[in-house]
């Protein structure tokens, strides 16, 4: 009796092999980024006040989501200072803690004067144009008194440098800890003292313009620290 033999096939014999498109597809936002984001805003915005009581289950039926990415968000911003969560306890909106708020405005402070020293190299009249167009923005949210306005303003101000160094570390260090001093901006905002962080922004931009790196730097550290936090009821502004 002869026996076939037959050829094994091969995997790729019976795989259709699809090549790996050349388009670059965009990122898509992780859903626990978009949560984070949405609950620190709250948080600074004042939306969640302070000592507010946080359960996973209601903020997860108000933004839509399952459970999973509120814990994820709330886990990280409790590493920022922004909640405060007690083993078998409940989990709450972190009051305003002058302390932490130093803390963070050191760590801020020393990561826009390295972004600043790193970009002004970088730094392309288009980016300056932005600083100055942020900057006008920033004065004319002032003369209205529109805090909302003018904390994004100046929010696009320095976000330009930190932009324009290319280094993704300090981005993350400002990402984390910029939020607890923006809250205390809200929090302490004081409109009539806008017209000094005005001429900061300009300094700084004529710093930045005429490459003097070191000089920006220092100027970009210095009003940073100039966010005024006191265990009272002393105001702040911002930067």
């Amino acid at each position: 009796m002869r026996h076939s033999q037959e050829t094994p096939r091969l995997a790729c014999d019976i795989l259709r092999i699809v090549p790996v498109p050349a388009e670059t597809l965009p990122p898509r936002p992780l859903l626990r980024d978009g949560v984070y984001e949405r609950l620190r805003d709250a948080i600074v915005d004042g939306t969640l006040a302070p000592d507010e009581q946080l359960r996973d289950t209601e903020l997860a039926a108000w933004l839509g989501v399952s459970r999973t990415p509120v814990r994820e968000a709330l886990l990280e911003l409790g590493r920022s200072g922004l909640v405060r969560a007690t083993p078998g306890r409940s989990t709450v909106v972190a009051p305003l803690d002058p302390a932490g708020v130093r803390d963070a405005q050191a760590v801020v402070a020393a990561m826009h004067a390295l972004a600043v020293r790193d970009a002004v190299p970088r730094l392309t009249a288009a980016d300056l144009a932005r600083m100055r167009e942020a900057n006008d923005a920033f004065a004319a949210a002032q003369r209205r008194g529109d805090v909302e306005a003018a904390l994004a303003a100046d929010e696009r101000f320095h976000a330009v440098a930190v932009d324009a160094c290319g280094n993704a570390a300090v981005r993350s260090v400002i990402a984390q800890y910029e939020p607890v001093l923006r809250r205390a901006e809200r929090l302490r905002f004081a409109s009539h003292e806008g017209a000094e962080s005005i001429a900061r922004h300009d300094r700084l931009i004529e710093r930045c313009a005429a490459g003097d790196a070191d000089g920006a730097s220092r100027l970009a550290e210095d009003t940073w620290q100039t966010l005024t936090i006191s265990d009272g009821t002393h105001e702040g502004h911002a930067p």
